[in-house]
Formats: structure tokens, C-alpha cells, sequence
């Protein structure tokens, strides 16, 4: 079960603020073990940021983003109470999310 997405939102003005982590291997499938056998591909391909569930962003990853990326963004047209979801989806179909309130 993967880990879920940690999300801190700032609200200035009507500006949100966001930063996530995303804890995950990202592994790209030509690096090895100890005993010298390729570790399998396992990374994030897909990454939906949504205000209050309709999707501001959408990104489409590769083997190439770095372990537990961090991903920050900024959203306008935000007011206090609005949510702010996080998810992924990665190559052997995990998925994960995480949200915020704005304050």
C-alpha cells in the first residue's frame, strides 16, 4: 500500500499555494541490485492536481523524476474552505492521493 501524498496549502489573497511529496521508489528499470540483477521499472506516470475535485493540472511523468518528488504549484481563484487534491497513478497501476483544506 503506498504511502500517502503529504500536501501544504497557503492561501494569499485568491493565490493557493501548494507543495506535495510524493513518497514513491521511482525506480527506472536499469539500475541493479547488489547481486547484480536489474530492479524492474516502478515510477510515476500520472499526476492530477484538482480545486475542490475539478483538475487544474495534469502531468504525464517518466522513469526520469527523481525518489519521493517534490511537486509544488500555484492555483488562482482560491478561497478559504476550498480542497486541493494531489493523486497519482504509476506504471504497475498503485495509485495515491492526499488533500488540503485552505485556511
Amino acid at each position: 500500500m503506498p504511502k500517502p501524498v503529504k500536501i501544504r496549502a497557503k492561501l494569499k489573497g485568491d493565490v493557493a499555494a501548494v507543495k506535495s511529496l510524493m513518497p514513491h521508489p521511482m525506480e527506472t528499470g536499469t539500475r541493479k541490485d547488489p547481486e547484480g540483477k536489474l530492479i524492474p521499472a516502478h515510477f510515476i506516470e500520472t499526476v492530477i492536481c484538482e480545486h475542490n475535485g475539478k483538475p487544474v493540472i495534469q502531468a504525464q511523468w517518466g522513469a526520469s523524476v527523481s525518489k519521493n518528488p517534490y511537486f509544488a504549484f500555484e492555483i488562482t481563484g482560491a478561497k478559504s474552505g476550498d480542497v486541493i487534491k494531489v493523486s497519482w497513478a504509476d506504471n504497475l497501476g498503485e495509485t495515491s492521493s492526499g488533500e488540503a483544506t485552505l485556511k
